[in-house]
């Protein structure tokens, strides 16, 4: 009989905090779309002592680093454009091949790389632009050279773990960006 009473007590004591202790109110959450409001991309030439000039986009600023590089910073995105330069000494085969491979690198952690071809006859701009998906290290790549005297690299980076899905608005809007740079590019010394 005490068994049995105990064994009441307990089923009633589970029943009673059962009860009390679960009162979690579900409140569905509202339908929403994520609103990532850029400005319109508004565009200036860079004029240095390098043997190129190029447009970038006047809401990035612009830092100018020894031989030519560039970087193309985006703080709101926690982005950079890295821009490298290189004269090309009967070495165009080499520079190719490292541009390649750099793009290529990123192939482990990408869904898919898309390598879209760029000539401008007239400017004697030469190039290919990468478009990379999925959670590689960059988003978009691309080099372009005149084939004699000139060859420039350049790369999207965000500072943070590559999260295709968060930064894809981000990484379209600075996509264009660079393309827009690869289009505009005049090299000096032609």
């Amino acid at each position: 009989m005490t068994y049995r009473i105990n064994y009441l007590c307990l089923i009633t004591f589970l029943i009673t905090c059962s009860f009390v202790s679960c009162k979690d109110v579900l409140i569905p959450k509202p339908d929403a779309l994520l609103s990532l409001e850029y400005p319109k991309a508004q565009y200036e030439t860079v004029q240095n002592d390098c043997s190129f000039s190029f447009e970038k986009n006047n809401w990035a600023s612009l830092e100018q680093k020894p031989s030519c590089g560039f970087e193309i910073h985006y703080p709101a995105m926690k982005a950079t454009v890295f821009i490298n330069y290189k004269p090309i000494d009967n070495n165009l085969t080499a520079l190719l091949k490292d541009a390649q491979k750099l793009t290529y690198e990123h192939f482990i952690k990408a869904d898919e790389i898309t390598s879209q071809p760029f000539v401008n006859d007239q400017d004697k701009v030469y190039g290919m632009f990468y478009s990379v998906s999925g959670d590689a290290a960059t988003n978009a790549q691309f080099y372009a050279t005149d084939s004699v005297k000139n060859f420039m690299v350049a790369s999207l980076y965000f500072y943070a773990k590559p999260n295709y899905d968060s930064i894809l608005p981000a990484a379209e809007y600075i996509k264009k960006d660079m393309y827009r740079l690869m289009e505009s590019i005049h090299w000096k010394n032609k």
